[in-house]
This record gives structure tokens, C-alpha cells and sequence, in this order.
């Protein structure tokens, strides 16, 4: 047998034993996804063990010895072939993921499993009831647990390896000054835009039927590409999406009937997530290159959906009389102008996911500060109601009413980790300004198109650069290869100058 065909075999071999963990990886994620849509409360303690015993013969495959000799008998074919290839990716890829996960004991995969999913409904009661001490013990568990996890790995700061799950490559050391210039730039445009008279936005806070605007929704996100053959949508206190397969892509939104943006920009939010999966190559459907390079990237195609183009003036002029027509009463008087403005109200408010693209980063700054703190030890969770209500009085000029609308207004910390949980926010929102840049630059037809109802030049385009290419590339890498340069907060900063000045009507450009 000639080396060639012996690599194919050992190749083949390693893809066979990767589809085997993808499907033990979607069986555990269906669970999860039922258990924050239909399942009764009472099943919590059961699925906690269902997931983790999933997760644990998961995380016990891709460990195995035989995983680890056919990477390093592949070694030589992944050197011979080019980069950016399938094979090479997929064997680069999965020694990463290997490496990575050899660190980690599968009974301790399982425990903190477990532990997430009771911690979930614990948070989904304590938030109901406004009482964060129903929580506080589980998140102290989870705080200990991301400590844990955190040490089975070499760092610089205990962060960085939490970090570097979800954005490879990222750093405390690169992060701490990347937002700390951002919100140097970032505030006087906020305190400028805030000391002039507010945007009237009440006719978005009128009664909004709950089943009229998800169908308004779901023809938005499928006006703009999402695939409802291969993909649904549901209700949940805490909008995710959820990838099975490329030919399974489920996202959720919440509604609430005196807010219409609140749904209507959550399944755009989530929509933007689905593209992005939906769009994945299909010859790298059940390996472990089949989803999205970092919470970064994923994220800057949901925020590119839902701000840059749903927020957009040409967004709504296609899609403005479609909104009228279904709430008239609601909306005949008001015309497009005025909407407009009132979705792109900047004020500083509490919540996080109701924020403004000017004030939105903000957010995340306070929560990526607390997050280090706690697992620095400098902050007890015991404390963190209150660490929390100071840092939003400090930065943004306001104290939540509550900590069900302060410290647990988030899922992330109660249902996942704590650690590297809302830096790719932000890196979404810096990587999703300059990725539409590259676009627009490549083909200036985008934004008239756009205006005119179609997505579809957008879309393709994503789609071909980003979408198409599931993990083979780092963050980094795709950033170069999509826009020549490294990241940066220029385009973004930029972006919000330029739409803000003009709709606020200040004079001269915003200070930053």
C-alpha cells in the first residue's frame, strides 16, 4: 500500500471517529436546547445526568490513545497538503481540540455538566423571584468549577485559558488594553450623545401581539437567508441558537408585548447565528470543523444582521410597510423617519441585550471586569449584587431596580462558566464593523441592494468568506484573509461617528 492510501485510511479512520463524537456532542446539545424550551422543570435533576453522561462519553472518545496516534501518524500528510484544505484543517483542528481536551478528566467534564444544568433552573426561579440568593450557592459551585477548569491548563492569568476555549488567541493581556481604548473612545461619544434632547421612542412601548410579531420575525430572518427546511424557532427566557447539523440549525427569542424590539431584534440577533451555521460547507457536516471559529466571529455575524443592517435606515424602507400593515393601529401615524430614530435610541439603561450599539460594549466591559475579579479573588460572589450596581452607577450613571435587571439579568454565568463568557460581544461588534466594511468595499452594490429588499449579495458574500469555512481558520486568520488587516476598533468606532452624529444632528464630528 502506497503512503498516499495509507494516509487516506488513517484519515478516513480519524473522520469516522470524529462523526462519533459530533453525534454524541448533538444528542447532549438537543437535550439542553429541550430543556430551555419545552421540558417541565421537574426533569431538571434528570437531564443534568443525561447531559453529562453524554458529555463524558463525548469527551472520553475524543481523548482516547487511538485519537492521539492517528494525529501523529497523520502528521506528515496534514505538513504535504495545502493550508486551507479540508484534510489539513481537520487534522490541525482536531490535534487543537485534542490537546486541549487531554488536559481535562471526563469526570470532571461530567460533574460541571451536571452542575450547569441544575444551576440553569435555579437562575430561570431566582430571576422570576427578584432573589439572588436562591443562586448564589450555584454560582459560587460554578465559580469554583471554572477555577478548576482553568487550572488543568498552563496561563499568565487565570482567565486566559477560559478564554482561549471560545476565542483562541485571546488574551487578558490583549483584551485589557483593546477595551480600555475602546471605552476611552466610546465614552465622550456617549456623554455626547446623551446631553441632548432623547429620541422619542413610545411608539415602539404600545401593545404588540405576542403571535404577530414571531410571525413578523420569522419573515424578516427568512426574507434575509435563514432556512426554515433546516432550521425552526421557538420561545425561551434567554434567546440562543442551537446547531445539530448543518441541517438542523434552531434559534429562540422571547416576546414581550409592550416592547417590540425585543423579539423583533433577537431573531435577527439569533437569525445572524443561523446564517453563519447554515452556511457551513457541507463536506465538513458531522467533523469537528462543522461550526463557528469563535465566539468572535459568531458573534459578528448576529450583530452585523441585527445593527449594521437591521438598524439600518435601508433595512426599513423595505421592511417598514410590511410592519405597518400588520399593526396599524400601532404604527399608521408614524412614519418611517421616526422609527428609524426610536430603534436607534441611545440612552443608558440597565439591560444588557436592550442596549444601544453606542452604549452596548459598556455592558460587556463591567461584566469581562467582574468576571476577572471573581476569578482573581479579589471579588466574593456574595458581593457581586453590589459590585455589580456600583459599576453601572460609575460607567453608565444608573443603579438596576433589581438584581433580577442587574447581576442576574444573564444567563452565561448560572448555565455555562464563568470566564470567558462576554468578550466575544464586543470582538463581535469590532469584527462585524470592519468585516462589512470588506464587504461593501468588495462590492459597493451591497448597501443599494439592500435598500432594495435584497440580501442576497450580502449573504453570498459572508457566506463564500466566512460562513463556508466552519473552524478551518482561526479568528485572526479570517480577519486578514477577509479585510487585510488585524482586528481593530477604527471601523466600528468609525461606524458609530458617522450614524450618530447625523441622526443626533451634533455639530461637527462626535469627540472620541
Amino acid at each position: 500500500m502506497s503512503n498516499i492510501s495509507l494516509f487516506q485510511r488513517k484519515y478516513q479512520e480519524l473522520k469516522n471517529c470524529l462523526i462519533k463524537i459530533q453525534a454524541l456532542e448533538a444528542a447532549a446539545s438537543v437535550l439542553n436546547w429541550d430543556q430551555t424550551t419545552y421540558m417541565p422543570t421537574g426533569g431538571t435533576y434528570a437531564r443534568g445526568r443525561q447531559i453529562a453522561t453524554l458529555k463524558e462519553f463525548a469527551h472520553e472518545e475524543l481523548t482516547d490513545q487511538s485519537i492521539g496516534q492517528l494525529l501523529e501518524d497523520l502528521r506528515p500528510y496534514e505538513q504535504s497538503l495545502p493550508y486551507g484544505s479540508t484534510e489539513a484543517s481537520l487534522i490541525r483542528v482536531t490535534r487543537r481540540d485534542y490537546e486541549r481536551a487531554t488536559r481535562v478528566p471526563p469526570k470532571f467534564m461530567a460533574k460541571f455538566c451536571q452542575h450547569q444544568a441544575v444551576s440553569y433552573e435555579a437562575w430561570v426561579k431566582a430571576k422570576s423571584l427578584k432573589d439572588f440568593s436562591i443562586v448564589r450557592p450555584y454560582l459560587e459551585k460554578t465559580l469554583e468549577l471554572s477555577r478548576e477548569l482553568a487550572s488543568f491548563f498552563p496561563y499568565k492569568h487565570i482567565a486566559d485559558p477560559l478564554i482561549d476555549l471560545v476565542d483562541e488567541g485571546m488574551t487578558v493581556s490583549i483584551l485589557r488594553p483593546l477595551f480600555s481604548k475602546l471605552r476611552q473612545k466610546l465614552r465622550p461619544i456617549v456623554e455626547a450623545i446623551t446631553s441632548v434632547p432623547s429620541i422619542d421612542d413610545s411608539c415602539l412601548h404600545q401593545y404588540y401581539p405576542k403571535e404577530q410579531q414571531l410571525q413578523f420575525g420569522c419573515n424578516v430572518i427568512e426574507r434575509i437567508g435563514f432556512d426554515f427546511q433546516r432550521g425552526r424557532i421557538d420561545v425561551t427566557p434567554h434567546p440562543f441558537t442551537s446547531s445539530f447539523s448543518i441541517g438542523d440549525v434552531r434559534i429562540t427569542t422571547r416576546v414581550y408585548e409592550d416592547n417590540l424590539t425585543e423579539s423583533l431584534f433577537s431573531t435577527i440577533h439569533e437569525g445572524g447565528h443561523a446564517l453563519y451555521e447554515q452556511g457551513i460547507g457541507l463536506e465538513l457536516e458531522g467533523t469537528l470543523l462543522a461550526g463557528g471559529t469563535s465566539s468572535g466571529i459568531h458573534e459578528s455575524q448576529s450583530r452585523l444582521w441585527e445593527n449594521i443592517v437591521g438598524r439600518s435606515r435601508g433595512f426599513w424602507e423595505c421592511f417598514y410597510p410590511q410592519l405597518q400593515g400588520i399593526f396599524l393601529k400601532q404604527l399608521s401615524s408614524v412614519p418611517v423617519s421616526q422609527f428609524y430614530q426610536a430603534i436607534n435610541k441611545v440612552v443608558k439603561s440597565p439591560i444588557r441585550t436592550d442596549a444601544d450599539e453606542v452604549t452596548y460594549n459598556l455592558h460587556i466591559m463591567i461584566r469581562f471586569d467582574l468576571e476577572l475579579a471573581m476569578l482573581e479573588g479579589k471579588l466574593a460572589v456574595k458581593d457581586l449584587p453590589e459590585a455589580w450596581n456600583e459599576r453601572y452607577k460609575r460607567d453608565l450613571g444608573i443603579v438596576p431596580a433589581n438584581d433580577s435587571q442587574g447581576v442576574m439579568q444573564d444567563v452565561h454565568w448560572y448555565g455555562e462558566m464563568i470566564g470567558g463568557m462576554f468578550q466575544g460581544y464586543t470582538l463581535g461588534n469590532l469584527i462585524a464593523a470592519q468585516i462589512y466594511q470588506g464587504a461593501v468595499k468588495h462590492n459597493p452594490e451591497i448597501t443599494v441592494a439592500i435598500e432594495q429588499g435584497n440580501f442576497t449579495l450580502l449573504h453570498k458574500w459572508l457566506k463564500q468568506n466566512i460562513h463556508e469555512h466552519g473552524r478551518k481558520y482561526t479568528a485572526n486568520e479570517l480577519i486578514n484573509r477577509v479585510t487585510g488587516k488585524p482586528l481593530s476598533i477604527d471601523p466600528f468606532i468609525d461606524y458609530i461617528q458617522d450614524k450618530y452624529s447625523n441622526m443626533y444632528d451634533l455639530k461637527g464630528p462626535i469627540p472620541a
